[in-house]
């Protein structure tokens, strides 16, 4: 059956980008100048950088989404405002907003978050449907690689270590040490969102190729594998697993540990 969209004609405004989106990308701007000049409390300008990058990150990836799903069918989502990198259109503002800030801040790990409708039935393709569950996820990926490209290319500090100490011999060290904790954070939402577990972006690249049968099964866990993915991250080996992997494609990276853990201590500014 083919269903036809509820408009014919996108507003004009649709893909003009929020207000509140350019709020967010002024203030990662603003607070990267600061960290760069070390103004003010470094902290909480390393702070404000890690958090509105994150919340951009976030943003940037249910659009990809939400672009994807406006070319492959479902007009609808320019409709409800997704294609204006708006978060505060996304279906739970607490799970899409709050929890994955918190979780940022609290753990150092870039846990999946907003989460945009999308009418699958105007999707009539497996193959569009598999592209738009893998659309936001890859925009982590190209995130990650853009965060990690001036150590990718040298320009990052030079370093040595001595025992449990690093030494840093570079001008704006701190500016480092919160963009490797921004690219690290992406390579974390990366892994995470392309783990094949029911109700993630893995899950649903999966779904529609699977038969009626599992499918039903695989929709009854959806709604708790994200609760299932915490839970699994944090009190059983599968924790540890995750990290090795993160820190080995961060190795790739050329994202050293050691600016890692000191931009994740520069953003916690209250525990110093």
């Amino acid at each position: 059956m083919t269903y036809e969209p509820v408009f014919t004609r996108t507003p004009r405004h649709a893909f003009i980008p929020s207000p509140v989106f350019v709020g967010i990308v002024a203030i990662f701007a603003v607070s990267g100048f600061l960290v760069w000049t070390k103004f003010g409390n470094v902290g909480l300008d390393v702070f404000l950088f890690v958090v509105s990058g994150w919340l951009v990150s976030l943003c940037l990836h249910e659009y990809a989404h939400a672009v994807a799903a406006f070319f492959s069918g479902d007009l609808t989502v320019a409709e409800r405002g997704y294609l204006r990198l708006n978060p505060l259109k996304y279906t739970s503002p607490l799970l899409s907003i709050v929890l994955p800030v918190v979780v940022v801040i609290l753990g150092g790990i870039g846990l999946p978050g907003g989460a945009v409708w999308i009418d699958h039935r105007y999707i009539n393709s497996r193959l569009k449907d598999s592209l738009i569950s893998a659309a936001g996820p890859l925009t982590n990926v190209i995130l990650a690689l853009v965060a990690a490209m001036p150590f990718l290319l040298g320009l990052g500090p030079d370093f040595v270590e001595t025992g449990s100490r690093t030494f840093v011999y570079t001008e704006h060290p701190e500016f480092w040490q919160a963009l490797s904790l921004v690219a690290f954070l992406q390579i974390t939402a990366s892994v995470l969102n392309l783990l094949p577990i029911p109700g993630l972006d893995g899950g649903s690249i999966l779904r529609p190729w699977l038969s009626p049968a599992y499918r039903r099964a695989w929709d009854m866990f959806a709604p708790f594998g994200f609760l299932l993915l915490f839970v699994a991250l944090w009190q059983t080996s599968a924790g540890d697993y995750f990290y090795r992997l993160v820190s080995s494609i961060a190795e790739l990276l050329h994202l050293h540990p050691g600016l890692v853990s000191d931009g994740f201590d520069l953003m916690r500014f209250w525990s110093n």
